[in-house]
C-alpha cells in the first residue's frame, strides 16, 4: 500500500495509506483497551512509516534486510510473509512487557504494515517471478537503487522492451502503483468509525490466532478480484466502493486486532 513518497520524514502524512489505516486502527484500539493502558502513541507508530518504515529501507539499502510483503493467497507454501507477521507480533509483545516504549512503537507500525500490504490485492500479484524473469536474477540481488530501476537486457531493443513491460503503460510496476494510488486516493477523507470492530469479535478471534484471521481476510480479499478487474478495466466506481466499505474497513479491523492480541498477551488477559 501507498505510504508517501519515502523522500523525507513527513512522506505519507495525507496521502499515505498506511499512516491513514493505523491512525484509524489506533483510534479504534483504544475505545477496546483498559483506561491508561501502555501501548505506543499513534504519533510514536507512524514515526517508524514512510520513510523510517519497511519502504524506506528498499531506498536506503536495497537488497538489505528489506522485507518482502507479497503473497499468493493460493499457495499453502508461501509463507514468508505469516513468518514476519508472527516475528512482529513476537517482538510486540516483548517489547510491551519491557516496557520498551521505542521498540513496542517500531514492532507495532512495522507488523501493521506487514499486514495491509499482506491484504492488498496488488501485493497477490507474483511480482517476484515477474522480476526474476525481466532482471534474470531474484529481486534479493537487486542491490542498488540504479539496479532496481534499470533492467539491463541482451541487446538495446531488449533492454527497452523489458523496461516497458515493468514501468511502462500497463507495466507491471506502473500498474501496480497505480492501483494502490487509487486506493489512497479513494480513502483520504474517510474516518471509518462506522467499522470500528466490537470488543466481542477481537476476543472471538483471539481464540483462533493472527495467523488464522489472516488467512481468513486473505481469502476474502482475493475472492474480490480487484486487482485483475484494475488491471482490465482500470479504477472505477466499483473498485472505490468495494475499497470504502468493504476492503480498508477490513484490513483496518485486522490491524486493530494485531494491535490488541498482541496487548492482551503481554499484559496478561
Amino acid at each position: 500500500m501507498y505510504s508517501g513518497t519515502i523522500i523525507h520524514k513527513k512522506s505519507g502524512r495525507v496521502m499515505g495509506a498506511h499512516q491513514r489505516i493505523d491512525r484509524v486502527a489506533r483510534r479504534h484500539l483504544v475505545r477496546q483497551l483498559p483506561a491508561h493502558a501502555l501501548f505506543p502513541s499513534i504519533r510514536d507508530i507512524l514515526h517508524f512509516e514512510g520513510l523510517n518504515g519497511p519502504d524506506g529501507i528498499k531506498r536506503k539499502s536495497p537488497g538489505r534486510d528489506e522485507p518482502w510483503h507479497h503473497i499468493n493467497p493460493t499457495d499453502p507454501n508461501d509463507t514468508g510473509l505469516i513468518e514476519l507477521l508472527h516475528n512482529h507480533r513476537h517482538n510486540l509483545v516483548a517489547a510491551l512487557r519491557a516496557g520498551d516504549e521505542t521498540r513496542a512503537a517500531f514492532e507495532a507500525a512495522w507488523l501493521a504494515h506487514a499486514l495491509v500490504d499482506g491484504l492488498t490485492p496488488a501485493h497477490h500479484y507474483p511480482l517476484g517471478e515477474k522480476i526474476e524473469e525481466l532482471w534474470g536474477k531474484p529481486h534479493e540481488e537487486r542491490l542498488s537503487v540504479r539496479e532496481k530501476m534499470i533492467i539491463r537486457g541482451s541487446t538495446r531493443r531488449d533492454t527497452v522492451q523489458k523496461n516497458w513491460q515493468y514501468w511502462g503503460a500497463k507495466g507491471v510496476w506502473s500498474t501496480h502503483f497505480m492501483f494502490e494510488w487509487g486506493v489512497a486516493s479513494a480513502i483520504v477523507t474517510m474516518r471509518f468509525d462506522e467499522y470500528a470492530p466490537s470488543l466481542d469479535w477481537l476476543e472471538e478471534n483471539r481464540t483462533k490466532g493472527l495467523e488464522a484471521v489472516f488467512q481468513d481476510a486473505l481469502e476474502a480479499v482475493a475472492a474480490l478480484d480487484m486487482y485483475h478487474t484494475f488491471w482490465t478495466s482500470g479504477w472505477n466506481a466499483t473498485l472505490a466502493r468495494q475499497t470504502r466499505r468493504t476492503l480498508i474497513p477490513l484490513i483496518i479491523n485486522l490491524v486493530t486486532f494485531a494491535w490488541y492480541d498482541a496487548y492482551s498477551e503481554a499484559a496478561g488477559l
